[in-house]
């Protein structure tokens, strides 16, 4: 009776309101959270004017007198006050997207590979002969493309969720360089990403873009910059032209950094910088037209070609400065400076005759102003200096008016003495560069040659000192993040982590107090080994979140946790084997019950029994010879241990060799027979699982005539397309992807909405009950069939749903990615063959936690990190012939958490084939079974996922001053935050099919007549 009256006290409907509760407080929480720590940084509203030119005082505000002042007379207003002539009166940016630098200028002091020199020869030789001056110019996470062209144009670091709006570009209006051209009256041209039409809408007098997110096309991108090349190098109408290539960074993402088109396209660039160089600089028609040449890159590679992340290569980005008066005269690899990528934007700045962009925090980049006069360079300096105070009195008030002033005498040039206070320390600096200037002016006044000379040095190098940590430190300051929004985000996901909590500790219970009728009432409640492994497992995954390297390397943690878990139930499996004997008189003894039972059910004491048996008889799941139990988990273990080295995963340890490079080296042939093969394989196992569905049903066939389509369409995919794709997308390739889209979608569709109605399901039990004694007898053979045609149906939609899914990863996926997929799957049904065996003591929340901990595992599996470099962005345009970022951000989704949603898929074939013995209710009615069949497989991900939600949001927020934050816990906060979203879609799946199939049924069991197709 304490069963029966617990389990009618966690009703369905109770169930699954407070799990419902729990998820809303979970959104509501996540969200307060992600608002208060995710803030955007401080600006300076408006845009630079006559007022950068003064130095900063307390009352000093942006000023409005250059407003009704036409261009030219504001140019020239600019000039007087600068007193730093403008150098040019031209630009032509050329961008070449993901270059890393080091093609160009090698790494360290080793120079470029000898393929990377002969693919650039004309660069080369104006870098050896001092015609160029380049840099190493950092870029700052996350290294997409629109943060990154922001931060060169306006000098300001961006807020890290740019990564998330770098998909659905807004226009720019804080104050940056291209406004402040337009406001001097230049004509501004663009050819190239379409990114730069975003950020700046209605400012080019003639553009032409191009989408930057079709990366399979690595020509005709770059072909539709290259046509306009000749007509706008001969215009004079334009005083900057933006080239924004393409091609290269698609390259990458096709074929990776090591891509056998990289050192063509390298000489295409070659060649455009050639033309630039050769037509605007060298032999320029107009000779008072003084032309700069920029090349830059946004961000650089990894091995594999991605980007997003804070790695070196990911943030090696390149500067070239090209035209009349720059020299660099020490043409030696160790001399390249390194640089930031906002340092271009003052730069640029200065050296075109504009305000420095309010909001840079960039500084004037050595060498770049070395022919101008001492008294310009240490002008040039001051106004940097300037603007720079400016936006630190913006962040601290005090640091220009109170008792923090910054105004020191000439006596604290002598002295390098330690300030603890930051800000006292920008105060110090700045007074130190302010008196040295001073002094060199001074001396220069009185003639005395020598000492000027010295001053000159120590002025200079006090500049870049104050310049350097002022930057660093703005840098790193966000606004303060509103602390009660944090812990009131906490708040609220620790109550609904609570609450979930609470609802797992009743559901099991339940099982525990003998609801199960696998485990005998009188028994008590034992935490098995596996039981206590799971827990701990957990807490040593919760624990490794607060270490930066182990965030890194989380891959590790998983494949521990998973490996070690499998071995424990294959030491089950062998224990079981070796007691065969025991089993088979088990056995024998239940087929005697179950020849008693089919006279008569009036024994109370022996129906739980009977009705498992019954129910057993006419499950999918079939007993298994022993040793098929052991080779199920011996699938596992061994498929985990090749998927691990499969790809060489994280961060620190992704250049060490792996079973993907090897095949990328092999070619491309080699990859297309894995490929082929993973299909096949993928089509036996569709077609085996098919078999066991209920036969003499139209639906049946149309699923699987619909999957021999599919499969052939991805076969003339796979056919078609090459690892390295140096032409434009194929419309064709796009068709079958289309025409793959549309079956598949429709045939689960109408699988999910059609099988509860056309599956044969006995639903009338009049005809067998008439020898029944009770109506709970009756009630209960009721019951068992409701389960018995709740369980065929969810068998066949759950069945179609993943060899689907698995066809769809064929598609999307990398193609060195396809065979372990399938590897993935197999491991799954290993798992569901092997928890569908009787004679088995697990229970099923560790059951359902295995499947889960397989799904995680084998996302890192497919090469997957907590590094946004992993994200696969060229297979989410795959079938799109238009550019839309939704579907293109759902096809990412699907690409990158394709491992997780398949072990969703995986519960709902678990749910249908685990022996009945674990599932029936003492208490009568469909609603009680149907919440403990699905109990567990939707709270337990829920739980679990709000464990590490809770526990790494906790960490994230004391984390929040820490080093790495920004490259290494706040993107793994954004997978976390995916994770729960990827959650919140399988629990769904799996509770709305089940649900469905339910009321269905129960719908059937009224109606006379039911539909059978």
């Amino acid at each position: 009776m304490a069963s029966t009256s617990a389990l009618s006290s966690l009703s369905c409907g109770k169930l699954a309101s407070w799990t419902i509760a729990a998820v809303l407080l979970q959104i509501l929480g996540l969200s307060l959270f992600v608002i208060g720590f995710f803030p955007v940084k401080p600006t300076l509203p408006g845009f630079s004017g006559p007022e950068s030119y003064r130095m900063p005082t307390c009352e000093s505000v942006p000023g409005a007198e250059e407003g009704d002042l036409p261009p030219e007379k504001l140019r020239s207003l600019y000039k007087e006050l600068s007193k730093v002539p403008p150098t040019y009166d031209r630009l032509v940016l050329m961008v070449i997207d993901g270059l890393p630098a080091e093609f160009v200028l090698g790494r360290g002091d080793k120079p470029p590979t000898k393929t990377m020199l002969e693919a650039m020869p004309y660069t080369q030789s104006l870098l050896s002969n001092g015609k160029a001056r380049a840099y190493h110019a950092k870029a700052a996470p996350p290294t997409v493309t629109m943060p990154r062209l922001k931060a060169m144009v306006s000098g300001a670091v961006g807020g890290f969720l740019d990564v998330a709006f770098n998909f659905n570009t807004q226009a720019l209006l804080e104050d940056n360089l291209l406004d402040q051209f337009k406001r001097i009256g230049w004509k501004l041209v663009m050819l190239g990403d379409e990114t730069w039409i975003k950020l700046f809408p209605r400012l080019f007098s003639r553009q032409d873009g191009v989408s930057s997110f079709y990366v399979k096309d690595t020509v005709e991108v770059d072909f539709n910059v290259s046509r306009h090349l000749g007509v706008e190098l001969a215009a004079k109408d334009w005083n900057l032209l933006i080239l924004h290539y393409l091609g290269l960074d698609h390259v990458g993402h096709i074929g990776g950094r090591h891509s056998i088109l990289m050192a063509p396209k390298l000489k295409e660039m070659d060649d455009v910088i050639k033309m630039i160089h050769m037509r605007t600089i060298l032999h320029q028609h107009n000779p008072s037209a003084r032309t700069l040449l920029l090349v830059v890159s946004d961000h650089g590679m990894t091995n594999g070609g991605n980007h997003g992340g804070s790695s070196y290569d990911e943030t090696d980005s390149l500067a070239i400065f090209i035209g009349s008066g720059v020299d660099d005269p020490d043409k030696s690899l160790s001399a390249r400076e390194a640089a930031s990528q906002v340092d271009i934007a003052p730069t640029l700045a200065l050296l075109l005759g504009v305000p420095i962009p309010s909001n840079n925090i960039g500084i004037l980049l050595r060498g770049m102003f070395d022919n101008l006069t001492d008294e310009q360079r240490l002008r040039a300096l001051q106004l940097n200096s300037w603007q720079l105070l400016r936006l630190l009195q913006a962040h601290s008030p005090s640091l220009l008016c109170g008792n923090s002033m910054c105004i020191a005498d000439e006596t604290d040039i002598q002295t390098n003495q330690t300030i603890a206070s930051m800000k006292e320390n920008l105060c110090y600096l700045f007074s130190r560069a302010i008196s040295a200037h001073n002094m060199w002016f001074l001396h220069q006044a009185s003639g005395l040659t020598s000492k000027s000379t010295d001053d000159l040095g120590f002025a200079i190098n006090f500049y870049y000192d104050f310049l350097g940590n002022a930057s660093e430190w703005l840098s790193h300051r966000a606004t303060d993040k509103p602390f009660y929004l944090l812990l009131s985000g906490i708040a609220i996901m620790i109550l609904s982590c609570l609450l979930l909590l609470n609802i797992a500790f009743r559901l099991l219970k339940v099982c525990r107090q003998g609801q199960y009728c696998f485990v005998p009432k009188s028994s008590n409640p034992v935490w098995h080994v596996d039981e206590a492994f799971t827990l701990i497992g957990i807490l040593l995954h919760v624990l490794s979140l607060g270490a930066s390297s182990m965030v890194e390397e989380e891959q590790y943690t998983w494949q521990f946790l998973t490996s070690t878990l499998y071995l424990i139930f294959l030491l089950s499996a062998v224990k079981s084997l070796l007691k065969k004997s025991k089993s088979d008189l088990i056995k024998i003894q239940k087929n005697e019950i179950n020849h008693t039972l089919h006279g008569s059910l009036i024994n109370d004491d022996i129906s739980c029994t009977t009705k498992s048996t019954n129910y057993e008889s006419s499950s999918h799941s079939r007993e298994l010879p022993d040793n098929y139990q052991v080779f199920s988990v011996l699938v596992v273990l061994v498929f985990g241990r090749i998927l691990r080295g499969w790809h060489q995963g994280g961060v620190n340890w992704v250049h060490l060799p792996d079973i993907s490079k090897l095949l990328v080296q092999g070619g491309d042939f080699r990859i297309k027979v894995l490929q082929v093969t993973s299909l096949f394989g993928f089509m036996i196992l569709g077609i085996f699982a098919l078999y066991f569905v209920k036969q003499g049903t139209y639906l049946v066939r149309l699923v699987f005539c619909s999957y021999l389509l599919c499969g052939f369409l991805v076969l003339l995919h796979v056919i078609d397309s090459q690892s390295h794709n140096i032409g434009p997308t194929d419309s064709s390739a796009t068709s079958v992807a289309q025409i793959f889209y549309a079956c598949a979608g429709s045939v689960v569709a109408l699988t999910v909405l059609l099988s509860p109605w056309t599956i044969p399901v006995n639903l009338d039990v009049s005809s067998i009950t008439s020898d029944f004694n009770s109506n709970s007898e009756i009630e209960y053979t009721r019951v068992f069939y409701f389960l018995q045609g709740t369980r065929d149906c969810t068998y066949l939609i759950g069945t179609t749903c993943i060899i689907f899914w698995c066809l769809l990863q064929l598609l999307l996926q990398q193609p060195v990615n396809a065979m372990p997929m399938l590897m993935i799957c197999l491991q799954e049904i290993a798992s569901i063959i092997y928890f569908s065996s009787h004679r088995l003591s697990h229970r099923q929340w560790v059951e359902v936690a295995a499947i889960y901990f397989l799904g995680v595992a084998g996302h890192f599996g497919l090469g997957n990190s907590n590094s946004l470099a992993t994200v696969d962005v060229a297979g989410a345009f795959i079938g799109i012939s238009n550019h839309s970022t939704v579907l293109s951000g759902i096809l990412m989704f699907i690409i990158t958490y394709a491992a997780p949603m398949l072990s969703f898929l995986s519960l709902l074939m678990y749910i249908t084939v685990k022996d009945t013995n674990g599932i029936f209710p003492d208490d009568p009615g469909w609603n009680n079974a149907l919440h403990l069949m699905i109990g567990f497989p939707c709270l337990l991900p829920l739980v679990f996922n709000s464990i590490v939600l809770v526990a790494f949001t906790i960490i994230l927020m004391l984390m929040r001053n820490h080093l790495f934050v920004w490259s290494v816990f706040s993107p793994k906060y954004l997978y976390v935050c995916a994770s729960t979203l990827c959650v919140y879609i399988g629990v769904l799946v799996i509770a709305a099919t089940v649900v469905y199939t339910g009321v269905v049924l129960t719908v059937r069991a009224k109606t006379p007549k039911s539909l059978t197709i």
